[in-house]
């Protein structure tokens, strides 16, 4: 009965909306709960939400109030982050364990409490502790208001499509390894496509996700990355899909054949049921333009027209390959916001605070990793490694609790080398629980820098509790004095999460107007 109940709750949560009542209290309640699950022709446990993987899709209609009573039955610490959900005056709320919020034990519960203020649209909420996230998450769908009308052709279904990650192993072993070792930790075993990674040749019999379509109706995908480390393409066999709205921020209309989405991302996409009768291949494959290991394994997925004959051929097509910068770039920069009289974008035009933040790795003694020849390949923001507290930061703060973290993050970076070229000779970081204070309604401009030290990648980027604009990315080194005469300040793409360019920069505009 209980496997049954998950199934109904899946297909409802993919294929349908509910009607929704305007400005209403939704409550939820999310029982953290141990499941076994089969994947990749093995069994192992697996921390759920609900018993589902993906979690449940929270639905609410902006200017609702949500209470999501968390309840944790396993026996890890567990927080629940609700991913580009602004929180204005509700940081309490926002999830991430030790910054925010102590982690709720085993046994114990915790009821999260907001209001959805001026968004509508696709985020994703997923858990902010340890490795968690890598099946503890799912899809937040946000209608307008009543009577509010999308700025585009209204869908005649929504599809909620959640891409993941999957470890054979179990995901908080794969990192405790990592950490003893010094060494990065092992990549997954497949992506997952709402769930299911398709046929794989380690387990041919594996099945896959399908989505039904009606040949000449329009449908509303809601992609959303919640992979743990991977950019990802997306990609239907035939057919183009109309980019809306990334990151719950409707953007201007454009087609493309092939969709990039950074971790942590979300994308809505029209697709038109507009090809001839037939199965169509759906293909979800990694983008890595730097000599870092990725899971190569691409999931698939079947598109099928209603109506198609049982044992007909599936029409095939070739994603990306997985260094196809050329692709992603293209895709990144034909993101625009909507920028209409009814959705602005309201870019700083003055700038009071103006950051420079190098974002890499680094190596930290460590005598006891002995494959990592006594060392530790560490994370960097400013050579600055951060040291999780023991009291949450916004605890601290707000009952003026000392000796938690202090304020003096750097605002530009502490050694100056050329960030994207030859590694400096020592590649340590310091460590510390550190801040940098805005003052209120502040404009702030940050440039984010990728390093070349250890190896340049990727480096998703969100901002909690903000919005922001990308005015402007490139490859190599910022340079203060050229690079902002080609900024974008009219309708620069608005979201939450940024990838930062293997071996390049992006700057990023928002107000500090969310305490």
């Amino acid at each position: 009965m209980e496997s049954s109940t998950i199934r109904i709750l899946v297909i409802v949560a993919i294929i349908h909306f509910p009607v929704l009542i305007d400005s209403a209290v939704r409550q939820y309640k999310f029982d953290v709960v141990m499941k076994n699950a089969t994947m990749l022709c093995s069994t192992k446990p697996i921390v759920t939400v609900n018993g589902m993987f993906p979690g449940p899709t929270l639905y609410a209609v902006e200017d609702d109030t949500v209470l999501i009573n968390v309840v944790n039955h396993v026996n890890y610490n567990v927080t629940i982050h609700w991913h580009g959900i602004r929180q204005l005056r509700t940081g309490w709320a926002d999830g991430p364990a030790y910054i925010t919020q102590c982690p709720i034990t085993t046994g114990q519960s915790y009821i999260y409490n907001f209001t959805i203020t001026g968004q509508r649209g696709t985020l994703l909420w997923h858990a902010h502790i340890l490795w968690l996230r890598s099946t503890v998450h799912g899809a937040i769908v946000i209608l307008p208001k009543c009577c509010v009308p999308y700025p585009f052709p209204k869908p005649d279904k929504e599809v909620v499509v959640v891409l993941a990650e999957w470890w054979k192993s179990d995901t908080e072993d794969v990192i405790n390894e990592a950490i003893k070792s010094g060494l990065a930790p092992n990549v997954s075993d497949a992506h997952t496509i709402n769930g299911l990674p398709g046929p794989v040749s380690d387990c041919p019999s594996q099945g896959g996700f399908t989505l039904h379509v009606e040949k000449g109706k329009t449908y509303l995908l809601r992609l959303i990355n919640a992979a743990l480390n991977e950019e990802l393409f997306f990609k239907i066999a035939g057919h183009h899909l109309t980019i809306v709205e990334v990151d719950a921020t409707y953007v201007k209309p454009f087609k493309t054949d092939t969709v990039l989405i950074s971790p942590g991302q979300t994308t809505n996409v029209l697709l038109f049921a507009d090809q001839k009768q037939g199965n169509y291949l759906v293909t979800v494959s990694p983008f890595m333009d730097a000599p870092i290991a990725v899971d190569n394994i691409t999931a698939t997925a079947t598109l099928n027209y209603i109506g198609t004959l049982t044992n007909t051929p599936t029409i095939l097509t070739i994603p990306p390959l997985e260094n196809a910068t050329t692709v992603a770039t293209n895709f990144v920069n034909s993101l625009r916001s909507l920028n209409s009289k009814q959705y602005p974008a309201s870019v700083p035009r003055t700038i009071d605070y103006n950051l420079y933040f190098t974002v890499g790795l680094g190596l930290n003694p460590c005598p006891t990793c002995k494959p990592g020849n006594g060392s530790r390949v560490v994370a960097s923001i400013n050579n600055l490694t951060f040291t999780l507290p023991t009291t949450a930061l916004l605890q601290a703060h707000y009952f003026n609790i000392n000796g938690v973290f202090t304020t003096d993050f750097p605002a530009n970076p502490p050694y100056v080398f050329n960030y994207t070229g030859t590694p400096p000779s020592n590649l340590q970081t310091m460590n510390g629980t550190k801040v940098f204070r805005l003052a209120y309604n502040a404009n702030v401009q940050l440039v984010l820098q990728g390093t070349g030290i250890v190896a340049p990648e990727n480096h998703p980027i969100h901002l909690h509790g903000f919005s922001f604009y990308a005015v402007g990315r490139g490859p190599g080194n910022y340079n203060p004095m050229t690079d902002p005469m080609k900024f974008n300040l009219v309708d620069p793409i608005e979201r939450n999460t940024i990838g930062v360019p293997s071996g390049g920069w992006v700057a990023i505009r928002f107000r500090a107007d969310n305490p």
